[in-house]
């Protein structure tokens, strides 16, 4: 017999093969289980998550002898007959090469014939949605009222351009991106029936760059066998795909935790240099952030495959800062990971977006300052603005009535003492203070109006010269905007 790639050599072949899909098979085997089958499904899902393999082992439960039965022999002639592709009731269509009205009409001229040998009539067609409007149309009337007979299973990794009219018509299943772990143990499985040694290390570094696909998984492996005979290390892996190890990702990670520019740049330079692709290290370092935001609020999710000293190494890093600090950095670098995809120059964007990352959990935010006033005892923030910070807070004095004063220009009145000394009939006539001296003089106005303007002019001076204002602007290096 001739060799058998990895993918084709280790495909389902019963339910309990399937992984990482338990919900699409806990359905149709309840489905098959209490009799209440669909006559058309359609499995949505990305490629390599196992569609096609979902489709044949439900075709198998469907029309093994004595069924429909979710316990069938896989080695039955007829269930190799679905599983090889070559069964004369299960018929299986490429719909990219078949995809014209008249194509979908001869097919449909063989639904009335009765099935050969089998229970059903099985028509699956792969990447549906490549067949044209017109063939669509041409397959309506028989999608809503097949014969009994007859059942159709459709497969695509684009749903979006099937017709609404098809989709209300199917029993949808999404079928989703295969967990990293999973495909890293299966990988270890297959590994083992090969008499192949395969470090943890490498098989996660296999399933993380698979991106959720076990079928690229798999060929990656049998890749890596070709290349490396009967061992394989994480090296390996990551000479022959371009993959970023764990220990760079933690470099480049703790160097923005850590507020180190230098170091940031010197291993996005060695990687650069090594002619690693740096938009794969920019979406590593996004997981990563993200794996210890969520270890923050769970303590027992994964590390995302770091070794437990590296992982440690980040955590503790980051364990003074806030998640909402973390969440954006990861702004950041999405900004920068659209405009990589465009430029030529991706490792200035990168550099830029770290160094960004940086000023991200240097910046003082309006949150911290309200956080850090609600925390402080009275006395310590009054200690923090006077001029002589190393000087003990004074003792309080015993409370004792203002003295009514006088209003004049060269006294700036606190707004309690300017309302004590107001007024009485026989008080002093403060002299007005002109913000321009352009303007007219005061006397020459309607009273009201130039007492509303001596009031506008002594409240802008003392906001001015508060000196908790003053002392604020020189704590933070900010100015007063007018």
């Amino acid at each position: 017999m001739s060799y058998q790639v990895f993918a084709r050599k280790y495909r389902p072949r019963t339910f309990a093969d399937v992984l990482g899909q338990d919900h699409v098979v806990r359905t149709l085997r309840n489905a098959i289980e209490q009799d209440r089958l669909a006559h058309a499904y359609l499995f949505v899902g990305p490629r390599g998550t196992g569609k096609t393999s979902t489709s044949r082992i439900f075709s198998k439960a469907l029309n093994c002898p004595n069924g429909p039965s979710i316990e069938f022999d896989p080695d039955d002639p007829i269930c190799i007959e679905i599983a090889e592709g070559r069964s004369l009731d299960v018929l299986e269509i490429d719909g990219a090469s078949n995809n014209k009205v008249d194509e979908v009409r001869s097919l449909l001229e063989t639904v009335g014939f009765a099935p050969a040998s089998s229970r059903f009539r099985i028509i699956y067609i792969d990447e549906v949605h490549m067949l044209t409007t017109g063939a669509f149309n041409a397959l309506l009337k028989t999608l809503e009222e097949p014969p009994a007979h007859v059942k159709f299973i459709f497969a695509t990794t684009e749903p979006n351009k099937i017709l609404p009219t098809i989709i209300s018509r199917c029993q949808r299943f999404d079928l989703r991106p295969i967990p990293t772990d999973i495909i890293a143990g299966h990988l270890q499985h297959i590994a083992t029936e090969e008499s192949v040694k395969l470090d943890d290390a490498a098989a996660w570094a296999i399933a993380k760059g698979a991106d959720g696909g076990m079928r690229d998984a798999q060929s990656m492996l049998d890749q890596l066998v070709a290349f490396c005979g009967n061992e394989i290390t994480e090296p390996n892996v990551l000479d022959i795909f371009g993959f970023t190890s764990r220990e760079t990702v933690a470099a480049l990670l703790l160097g923005i935790l850590q507020k180190e520019p230098a170091r940031i740049l010197s291993v996005i330079y060695e990687q650069f240099e090594k002619g690693k692709d740096l938009g794969q290290l920019l979406a590593e370092v996004v997981g990563a952030i993200r794996a210890l935001v969520v270890a923050k609020l769970d303590p027992d999710a994964e590390r995302e495959g770091f070794p437990e000293a590296l992982w440690s190494d980040l955590s503790t890093a980051a364990e003074t800062l806030k998640p909402e600090r973390l969440l954006a950095v990861i702004d950041t670098f999405s900004e920068a990971e659209s405009r990589m995809k465009w430029a030529s120059n991706k490792r200035l964007h990168l550099e830029i977006a770290s160094l960004k990352a940086i000023q991200n959990l240097k910046e003082i935010r309006l949150t911290d300052v309200i956080s850090a006033i609600g925390k402080a005892d009275p006395s310590e923030i009054a200690a923090s603005f006077s001029n002589d910070s190393a000087a003990p807070p004074a003792e309080p004095e015993p409370y004792s009535a203002p003295e009514k004063k006088t209003l004049s220009k060269d006294i700036i009145l606190d707004p309690i003492d300017r309302l004590i000394a107001e007024a009485p009939d026989d008080a002093v006539e403060p002299e007005p203070i002109k913000l321009n001296p352009a303007s007219e003089n005061p006397k020459q106005k309607p009273i009201n109006q130039a007492k509303a303007e001596k009031e506008n002019t002594v409240q802008a001076d003392e906001f001015h010269n508060d000196p908790l204002i003053v002392e604020a602007l020189k704590v933070f290096k900010g100015r007063l905007i007018s």
